[in-house]
């Protein structure tokens, strides 16, 4: 990307004071990962301490949102800074793809080797009858009916919502560029608000799914990948939704130049990640 040649010139790498949100960030990670502990193993508590953790989670983002856009408006970043969160941002997203490369891999173990091998086993069906190597599976020992979640309904709606994004984002991008700032306002906001309808589309989706279908996250093998699958992705939409909307405000406010937008440029990345995780779900979760 070509510098700004209106930006700052520094001798020095600018390095910030210390600041809490780092451990603030952590704290409500915690504490939205102990009230999942408590839900799961239906204890009192557990939605309370996930909605703190979000709460401070969305404090955090706040605060620190706005320390960096200060700093960044305020001319303090240049040339070799801007490298320095290209770097942290695509290793901020390869640990991410490393993060639902495991939840792929429990599924495809599932799939295929694990469920195959529990029915061969000899005498199977004294000690599980009924219980074959089929996919959609519960596993071995749940009795209790339920419906998979087909790819065709609700899912190809949300994989149409989110691919639109994905181009309404790149429009957006292009605009940016062009410094056609009306055009980059609109797109923005039409990617925000896929993106939230994405976010609406899921809940019904879950509401259908334990109501309708009596899928559950207890619902053996299937309902626990389909579930943690589903909702981290949904999370990770959310972040990215909450990230989107700090960028279109900012753009309504004027920020960014033509040459000089790394803030825009990290959360599109972020956005297509999302995207194509998205698509690996679609085809290995709905799909197949």
């Amino acid at each position: 990307m070509a510098h700004d040649a209106t930006a700052p010139q520094h001798h020095h790498y600018y390095v910030p004071q210390p600041m809490p949100w780092p451990i603030l960030g952590s704290v409500s990670l915690w504490l939205m990962a102990l009230g999942a502990v408590f839900i799961f193993n239906s204890m009192s508590g557990g939605w309370i301490s996930v909605a703190a953790g979000f709460m401070v989670m969305l404090y955090m983002m706040f605060r620190w949102f706005g320390d960096v856009i200060r700093e960044s408006e305020s001319g303090k970043y240049a040339r070799w800074e801007d490298v320095s969160f290209r770097w942290g941002m695509s290793f901020f997203i390869f640990s991410e793809v490393m993060f639902f490369a495991a939840f792929f891999g429990a599924l495809f173990y599932i799939r295929v080797l694990s469920v195959p091998d529990l029915a061969s086993l000899q005498h199977n069906e004294l000690v599980w009858p009924g219980f074959g190597a089929q996919w959609p599976s519960a596993g071995p020992g749940f009795e209790e009916k339920f419906s998979p979640m087909g790819a065709w309904g609700l899912p190809a709606i949300n994989t149409m919502l989110l691919l639109s994004s994905g181009v309404t984002v790149t429009i957006a991008h292009w605009a940016l560029k062009e410094n056609k700032r009306g055009l980059l306002n609109l797109f923005l906001f039409f990617t925000v608000a896929l993106g939230v309808t994405f976010l609406f589309v899921q809940a019904y989706e879950y509401g259908h799914a334990y109501s309708e279908l009596n899928l559950k996250l207890t619902t053996g093998a299937y309902g626990s990948t389909f579930f943690m699958l589903t909702g981290f992705h949904g999370f990770h939409v959310t972040v990215g939704a909450i990230m989107l909307s700090v960028i279109l405000a900012r753009c309504l406010a004027g920020h960014f130049k033509p040459d000089h937008h790394f803030a825009f440029e990290g959360v599109a990345w972020y956005w297509h990640f999302v995207d194509v995780v998205w698509l690996g779900l679609f085809i290995f979760v709905y799909w197949l």
